[in-house]
């Protein structure tokens, strides 16, 4: 029996961008096939009184739907689409405990399970639904791609492979099997002693502002998101960060494995001064390679556009281009 679990969830407007004339919004919860519930904000255009394309939204990695998730959601709906921009388990408003965990089983489940409950919804297009995740949910969108046939089309923005830098570092700096032993000795050793406490440390979000001069950009770029412009008392990345093992089982879990047999359109869109863009090059590079179904696969290169830019920066973010693309391919 799938029975959704009663969330407390936040009436007021608390987004970190304002609240569109042009739709209407409200809460709603829908249930993943491991029996979470997960809390969404849905986006329908005003007027509406036929059946629509949809659009769910995830990510960044750490964030939540009051932040750049539904900022897209929002805006894709003043564009003609009904939208949901969901928590993913273990975070946010969504169940799921403990608190603060990730997998790249369950995440890219949560993106299936919003295009079940949009398959079902009277003002849907079941056979127009569309998915787009941003940074580290990117990597969930295409994995979801990979494997739910019924999403037509998919974009991955600003993307990060999570699995990738959990194994590798960043810019694979730790790509070796001593650097990686090394890394699964500390968590093995925290495992332990946690256990023996009966509770979880934090890994800590970003750096509190004003950041030493010393570090390196992308980092003082997600303080300036998260804990700046942007900041919210719900996500993870403004606040204590994912559990320290909360994202132990990305080191050995390839998630684009299958990613050159996805049939569905995919626009992979990335900043070209992004600290980020190799993620996205190299996996659209892995999705064309030995591919039958090239012809709607796209990688979007935006000049001069780090990786924040495709957080919140509307005058950045190509909205045009990801309409056409959603109404060419769904």
């Amino acid at each position: 029996m799938m029975k959704t679990e009663e969330l407390k969830l936040v009436t007021e407007w608390d987004k970190t961008f304002p609240k569109s004339d042009k739709v209407d919004h409200k809460k709603v919860t829908f249930i993943n096939r491991y029996g979470i519930t997960l809390a969404a904000d849905m986006y329908i255009p005003k007027g509406a009184d036929t059946k629509l394309p949809a659009i769910a939204v995830s990510g960044p990695f750490g964030a939540v739907k009051e932040q750049c998730s539904g900022l897209y959601a929002q805006t894709m709906a003043e564009r003609g689409y009904l939208t949901v921009a969901f928590d993913p388990s273990f975070t946010g408003e969504s169940g799921g405990m403990p608190r603060y965990m990730a997998s790249p089983d369950i995440n890219t489940e949560d993106f299936m399970a919003a295009v079940d409950f949009l398959s079902v919804q009277d003002y849907v297009d079941a056979d127009k639904i569309g998915i787009i995740g941003i940074c580290g949910w990117g990597g969930m969108a295409l994995n979801a791609a990979a494997l739910d046939t019924r999403i037509k089309a998919t974009v991955a923005s600003t993307m990060y492979d999570m699995t990738r830098v959990n194994a590798n570092g960043y810019f694979d700096s730790e790509n070796n099997e001593e650097s990686r032993y090394q890394k699964k000795q500390a968590l093995s050793a925290l495992r332990t002693d946690e256990y023996k406490k009966g509770e979880y440390s934090r890994a800590g979000g970003c750096l509190p502002l004003p950041v030493p001069e010393d570090v390196p950009f992308y980092v003082k770029d997600y303080s300036e998101y998260y804990k700046g412009r942007c900041y919210h008392a719900r996500s993870l990345n403004s606040n204590d960060g994912w559990n320290s093992i909360g994202c132990q089982s990305f080191m050995n879990q390839p998630i684009l494995k299958y990613s050159n047999e996805i049939r569905s359109a995919v626009l992979i869109m990335h900043g070209e001064k992004a600290h980020s863009f190799y993620f996205g090059k190299d996996a659209y590079d892995a999705m064309i390679q030995d591919s039958k179904y090239t012809e709607n696969k796209e990688l979007l290169i935006i000049p001069g556009a780090v990786h924040t830019d495709l957080y919140d920066n509307i005058d950045v973010i190509p909205f045009n281009k990801m309409d056409d693309f959603f109404r060419q391919n769904m």
